[in-house]
């Protein structure tokens, strides 16, 4: 008789059940080291790269690109770096309430922003580093790990994809340009750059018809829907492109370097420089532009790179680590306050 309770599981498909999951667990395993190896790699080779090519710069030409470099440009450039923070603002402001559907005010919400892409665009490994600066602001509001996870996960997928659309368009509308940075003939350049778009696309399409949700590490984070996505890719893509106008604000007078040229470059050697986990793509970042770049002198174009990883790497750094203590500091005196007011 069946009185509707759960079936009895046999002892063979208990033992199944164990086997896939050891299976799974060592595929899991598996790509980890693989992964972890492939970056080590790339990261070996960029470094390689770097030194070879640092064997024939000119240091004295490096500082002389430094010190040929107006303010004009570099308080340009610092304005294009607070744009561009300020757009991805709008990652945690849009994910906070679309995908873990809690209300934050702003100024917390920008903190969080700020400080999070900050410190993971320096120290690399962003779902862990962005995710840790997370938890240390948004605890204080009662968010759980599971919603600061998700809101990682969901800002660091939609940012990758704001760049692949950036380097997709570029390659379809502007081949020619392309070229110069890719050796590759401008048919072949659209070719590619219309897969790039076709993937986004699947993308989009994938989320648009039902929720979607990802499991990682045992955590199940559900995707946000295709108008949330969309807003965030945009906003990724704007922010790319400020990012590179950093940069392009930076290089030497009459270079002659097309912007498009220098975006899919840019583009391309983020990339490289994330998938490397290196700590804000170091070396990885320099010897790839060093390379795509070969119209503008080496120790010119060193001197533009450092100076642009100062601007929109080391200075947001320092005055992040400089906001969070701050904070810190605030929420503790707060709290004393109000200890010393209870004893009273």
């Amino acid at each position: 008789m069946d009185n509707g309770g759960p079936e009895p599981v046999s002892p063979r498909d208990q033992t199944n059940r164990w086997e896939r999951k050891a299976r799974g667990l060592r595929r899991q395993r598996l790509f980890q080291r693989v992964g972890t190896v492939a970056s080590i790699i790339l990261f070996a080779v960029a470094i390689g790269v770097l030194v070879y090519i640092a064997r024939e710069l000119d240091l004295a030409k490096v500082r002389a690109a430094y010190d040929q470099t107006g303010w004009d440009q570099i308080v340009g450039a610092l304005g294009l770096v607070a744009l561009s923070y300020l757009a991805l603002t709008g990652y945690d402001a849009l994910g906070l309430r679309e995908v873990v559907k809690v209300h934050v005010a702003y100024p917390l919400t920008a903190l969080a922003s700020f400080t999070s892409f900050a410190v993971s665009f320096t120290l690399g490994f962003p779902l862990l580093t962005a995710a840790t600066v997370r938890f240390w602001v948004y605890s204080t509001v009662g968010l759980g790990a599971g919603a600061i996870a998700s809101l990682t996960l969901v800002a660091g997928l939609t940012f990758w994809l704001g760049m692949s659309l950036v380097l997709g368009m570029v390659m379809v509308l502007h081949p020619d340009a392309t070229g110069a940075f890719s050796r590759l003939p401008a048919q072949t350049n659209f070719y590619i750059g219309a897969a790039i778009l076709a993937g986004v696309a699947l993308y989009m399409l994938w989320i648009a018809f039902k929720p979607r949700a990802l499991t990682v590490q045992g955590w199940t984070f559900h995707l946000p829907r295709l108008p949330v996505t969309l807003a965030q890719i945009m906003l990724g893509a704007v922010d790319v492109c400020i990012a590179c106008s950093v940069l392009y604000v930076l290089l030497p007078a009459g270079h002659g370097v097309p912007f498009a040229t220098l975006l899919a470059a840019y583009v391309f050697a983020n990339i490289l420089g994330i998938a490397s986990h290196a700590p804000g793509g170091i070396g990885v970042f320099e010897a790839t532009m060093l390379l795509a770049l070969p119209g503008i002198p080496r120790e010119a174009l060193l001197g533009s790179v450092l100076l642009y990883r100062c601007c929109y790497y080391l200075i947001p750094f320092v005055v992040a680590i400089w906001l969070l203590g701050l904070r810190e500091i605030v929420l503790r005196s707060r709290r004393l306050r109000r200890e010393m007011g209870d004893g009273t």
